[in-house]
């Protein structure tokens, strides 16, 4: 079976669906993954075949319309969600082509597409194939599929479309307990932490003599002085701080802040020796503290990160951590918050609960057997 997965702009879309897609490609599927260029490299460094959608670079479809014009970031979340579909709608359109010729030469029995890879489902009914649509973090999709249908509204009208088309099957990878009330029937699937390595040094998987807590700004550097703000938040309660940023943003890091251990460190390895993960509300970063039950404070700097808010609050509502929308980004409330989740036991206890549910969904591995049914 030849199945054709699709990722996104940033490493992290790509991290959430390494493990299907690897899964399939052990079990002797043919597996392409379909990502904007400036990714490729993080796939071919997990060992998967990549496809380039587009060289435009990503921040061109968040802030220009398809004509050119600039456009506003929303600054209330209702609208930040649909203002997120609509970036997201406007990669897909311009992926078409591309996945189109792609798929005259290597068509695909399976497309799956990753949470706001709205290209997936458009390829897959074109082709006539079944489309799955598989969460690659925690965040959720209400608010932000009718922004996509809404961009894409002349490529569904191509298709004889007036909405954007169901999947057959969705796979969730969200703890049990965190999924909202509403949530749609999934086939859930255990997720499995995947990052880029580096060689590991010794003070990475042991503990020091401090608490330790690491900070992470994403896998595409954020905002450095945001990170650098909460680095240095974080470096006041007195424990061994641990950064996991890009090396570019890691170097301004060690030059300006001291008695810091900054560089690009495997989550995987550093998170089970950590009390606490600070983190940008990156899914990634969230789902690997949940995995190895440490807990978390999130962070949201911009309402343009609105898909994550939701998900967030139904963590800090379990008990396994906390999280601060933009407005209540200082000095007080994030050195408050750190310091809460360091010295309340029952935050830990709570995250490991949470990990304990992660770990008794099926492998996927198992999942590739329903998705072999599919195209039975």
């Amino acid at each position: 079976m030849k199945i054709l997965f699709l990722g996104a702009g940033s490493a992290a879309t790509i991290y959430g669906l390494t493990p299907l897609a690897t899964a399939a490609r052990n079990a002797g599927h043919q597996v392409v993954v379909a990502a904007p260029r400036n990714v490729l490299p993080d796939i071919a460094a997990l060992g998967l075949t990549p496809f380039s959608v587009t060289s435009t670079p990503i921040p061109h479809f968040r802030t220009k319309d398809r004509a050119g014009n600039a456009v506003t970031v929303p600054d209330n979340v209702v609208e930040g969600r649909l203002f997120t579909g609509r970036w997201f709608g406007r990669l897909a359109a311009a992926s078409m082509e591309p996945l189109l010729g792609l798929a005259e030469d290597w068509r695909p029995d399976l497309v799956v597409g990753g949470t706001l890879t709205y290209a997936a489902p458009l390829l897959a009914h074109r082709l006539g194939v079944p489309y799955v649509r598989q969460a690659w973090d925690g965040k959720d999709f209400d608010g932000i599929d009718p922004g996509a249908a809404e961009e894409l509204r002349p490529e569904l009208a191509e298709l004889g479309l007036d909405r954007l088309p169901d999947p057959a099957l969705f796979v969730d990878i969200s703890p049990p307990s965190l999924r909202p009330d509403n949530a749609l029937p999934a086939q859930m699937m255990r997720w499995t932490p995947v990052n880029q390595q580096r060689e590991v040094e010794p003070w990475m998987y042991t503990r020091g003599e401090r608490r330790r807590v690491v900070v992470t700004g994403g896998s595409r550097g954020l905002n450095f002085d945001f990170v650098k703000d909460m680095v240095e938040k974080v470096s006041d309660l007195g424990v061994e701080v641990v950064v996991a940023a890009p090396e570019e943003l890691a170097a301004k890091l060690r030059d300006q802040v001291d008695g810091i251990r900054a560089g690009w460190i495997p989550l995987d390895v550093v998170t089970p020796t950590s009390d606490l993960v600070v983190h940008h509300s990156g899914g990634v970063t969230s789902l690997t503290a949940l995995h190895f039950g440490v807990p978390q404070l999130s962070v949201t700097e911009s309402q343009d990160n609105a898909s994550h808010i939701a998900s967030l609050e139904r963590l800090a509502d379990f008990g396994a951590g906390l999280s601060l929308k933009p407005h209540e980004l200082t000095a007080e409330r994030i050195g408050a918050a750190c310091r809460e989740l360091l010295d309340d036991p029952s935050y830990t206890r709570r995250s490991q609960l949470l990990a304990q549910e992660m770990a008794a969904l099926p492998l996927p591995s198992e999942v590739v057997g329903v998705l072999e049914q599919l195209t039975a």
